[in-house]
C-alpha cells in the first residue's frame, strides 16, 4: 500500500511518479516526438480520503486534504497546523499585493437570468462568480496551488531549488501569475503576444514581471508565446503556468473551484444537470472535470453533470479533437465503418448519450487510449490565427484537451461552438441580468448555454452551472 493517499500518474502513458516525488510536474518518460499526451494527474485514494466538510473561508485551507502537496508535507514532518499557517501566510502576502486574498466565491441561482432564458422555478442558471477573485479571475487559483506546493517543498527539503518562474499569457493568467509570484517573492518572466492590452502590460510591469513580447512568425503554426515558454523551460525555468502538460500540478489549484460547487450542492441538497465551461487552453475545464470526478469517487456527488466545453467560431481545436475521438469510439462500438459514419452524423445529444451509455464504456476508453498515444492525429494548432472578442480563450491548441474530452464523453456532454453575435449577446445579458461585470471571455459559457437553449436541447427544469471567470477591465 502506498504511504500517501494520493498518487501522481501520467494520463498519457500511465507511468506513476516515484512516491514522494517533490516536483512531479512533467512525466519522466516523455521523449521528444513520442506523440504521447503526457500530463501528470493527481489521483486520490477513495478508501483513505473523504470529501472535506469543514467551512474554512479559504479554499486552499478547506480542501487541503485533497492536495498532493499537503500529503507530501505531512509525510515529511509538516503537521496540519503548520501547513494551514503556511497557506494563511501566503494568502496575507497576496492580499498585500492585490488588496484581497482567497475566499470561497459566490455560487447561486440567478433568478432574472433564469427567467430571461425561460427556465422553470425548479430549474435555472446557477452562476459561479470569479470576477472578485484574486487578480479578477479564476486563474490565480491555479498559480496559488503551485506556489503553496513550492513553499511546502522548500520547507521540507529534498528537491533542487526552483529558479525563475515562467508563463505564456495574453491577460488574466499573466496577471494572476504576477500577483502570486510577487507575493511569494519569486522572479517571473511572462511571454506576451504583440497585441496584449496596454493596461495589462503596465500592471505586469508594476508587479515586477519581466516581459518578453513574442511576434507570430509566418509559416510557424502555434502560439508564439507558448513556443517561447517552451524554450525557457528547456533552459531551466519553472513552469508557473495554466497548462497541464507543462505542469500537471497546476490543475490542483483550479480544482478548488469545482470543489466549492460540490460543497454548495451538498449543503443545499441540490442537483446539477449541466456545466458550461469556456475553453481555451483547457486547464479550467480539466480542473472542473477532475474535481467532479473526485467528488463522485469520494461519495460527495451522485453523478457527473453533463460537461459542455464552449469555444468560439474563430478557433475550436477541442471541438475538432472531440469529433475525432467520438468517431473512433463509434467505430469501435459498432465495428463497421459505414455505421460509424452514420453514428457520427447523429445529433450531438443523441451521440453523446450513446457514448455515455454503460455498454459503450470499453469502446470510449479504447478510443481515448488511442488518442492519448497519437496526440498529433487529434490535437494540433489551429491553422489560422484565432480571432474573437473572447480573446482569453483563443489558444491555438487546447493543451488539456484529453481530460476535457474524457469528461464530456463520460458525462454525456459535448462541445459547443458559438459565433461572435452570440458572444456579444451573452455578455450583455449576463451583465444586465446578474449585475456581474464580467468580460466577453468570462461570459462565453453563457453564450454556449444560449446556443443550447435555442436548439431546444435544455429542458426548462434543468439546473445549469455557468462560470463567470474574468472581470471586465
Amino acid at each position: 500500500m502506498s504511504a500517501l493517499p494520493v498518487a501522481v500518474v501520467c494520463a498519457g502513458c500511465g507511468a506513476a511518479a516515484p512516491e514522494g516525488d517533490p516536483l512531479p510536474v512533467r512525466c519522466r518518460h516523455a521523449r521528444p516526438g513520442d506523440d504521447i499526451d503526457h500530463v501528470m494527474t493527481v489521483v486520490l485514494d477513495p478508501a483513505r480520503l473523504r470529501f472535506p466538510g469543514e467551512a474554512a473561508a479559504n479554499p486552499f485551507v478547506r480542501y487541503r486534504t485533497l492536495s498532493y502537496g499537503y500529503h507530501l508535507g505531512r509525510s515529511r514532518g509538516l503537521d496540519d497546523g503548520a501547513y494551514v499557517g503556511l497557506v494563511r501566510r501566503l494568502d496575507r502576502a497576496i492580499a498585500g499585493v492585490d488588496g484581497r486574498g482567497f475566499v470561497v466565491t459566490p455560487f447561486g441561482r440567478q433568478a432574472a437570468l433564469s427567467d430571461r432564458l425561460g427556465f422553470a422555478a425548479d430549474g435555472g442558471v446557477w452562476v459561479k462568480d470569479e470576477t472578485g477573485n484574486v487578480s479578477g479571475s479564476h486563474k490565480a487559483r491555479h498559480l496559488m496551488g503551485l506556489l503553496v506546493h513550492l513553499e511546502v517543498v522548500a520547507g521540507v527539503g529534498g528537491a533542487p531549488a526552483v529558479g525563475e518562474l515562467a508563463i505564456a499569457s495574453c491577460g488574466n493568467a499573466a496577471l494572476a501569475a504576477a500577483v502570486v509570484a510577487r507575493a511569494g517573492g519569486r522572479s517571473l518572466r511572462v511571454f506576451v503576444p504583440t497585441w496584449a492590452e496596454r493596461p495589462v502590460v503596465e500592471r505586469l510591469e508594476r508587479l515586477g514581471a519581466r516581459l518578453e513580447v513574442c511576434a507570430r512568425d509566418d509559416g510557424v503554426p502555434g502560439d508564439p508565446t507558448y513556443h517561447a515558454l517552451r524554450r525557457a523551460l528547456e533552459r531551466g525555468a519553472f513552469p508557473f503556468t495554466c497548462q497541464g502538460p507543462d505542469n500537471g500540478l497546476t490543475i490542483e489549484g483550479g480544482k478548488t473551484l469545482g470543489y466549492e460547487i460540490v460543497s454548495d450542492l451538498r449543503a443545499a441538497q441540490g442537483r446539477l444537470d449541466r456545466v458550461m465551461v469556456q475553453v481555451g487552453g483547457g486547464a479550467l475545464a480539466s480542473a472542473c472535470v477532475q474535481a467532479f470526478e473526485d467528488a463522485v469517487r469520494l461519495g460527495a456527488l451522485a453523478r457527473l453533470p453533463r460537461l459542455h466545453a464552449v469555444q468560439t467560431a474563430g478557433g475550436y481545436p477541442l471541438k475538432r479533437a472531440y469529433d475525432l475521438v467520438a468517431g473512433h469510439a463509434v467505430a469501435r462500438l459498432v465495428g463497421d465503418a459505414t455505421a460509424a459514419r452514420a453514428g457520427a452524423n447523429l445529433a450531438p445529444r443523441d451521440l453523446a448519450d450513446r457514448l455515455a451509455a454503460p455498454d459503450a464504456r470499453a469502446a470510449v476508453e479504447a478510443a481515448l487510449r488511442h488518442a492519448a498515444t497519437h496526440r498529433s492525429a487529434f490535437m494540433w494548432p489551429w491553422e489560422q490565427e484565432p480571432r474573437s472578442v473572447a480573446h482569453g480563450i483563443l489558444d491555438d491548441e487546447t493543451y488539456d484537451w484529453l481530460a476535457v474530452t474524457r469528461g464530456m464523453l463520460n458525462s454525456g456532454g459535448w462541445p459547443v461552438v458559438v459565433d461572435e453575435p452570440t458572444l456579444h449577446e451573452a455578455n450583455e445579458l449576463g451583465r444586465t441580468a446578474t449585475g456581474i461585470d464580467a468580460d466577453h471571455t468570462g461570459t462565453a459559457g453563457l453564450a454556449g448555454l444560449l446556443a443550447l437553449v435555442r436548439a431546444g436541447t435544455v429542458a426548462r427544469d434543468e439546473r445549469v452551472a455557468v462560470l463567470f471567470t474574468g472581470v471586465r477591465r
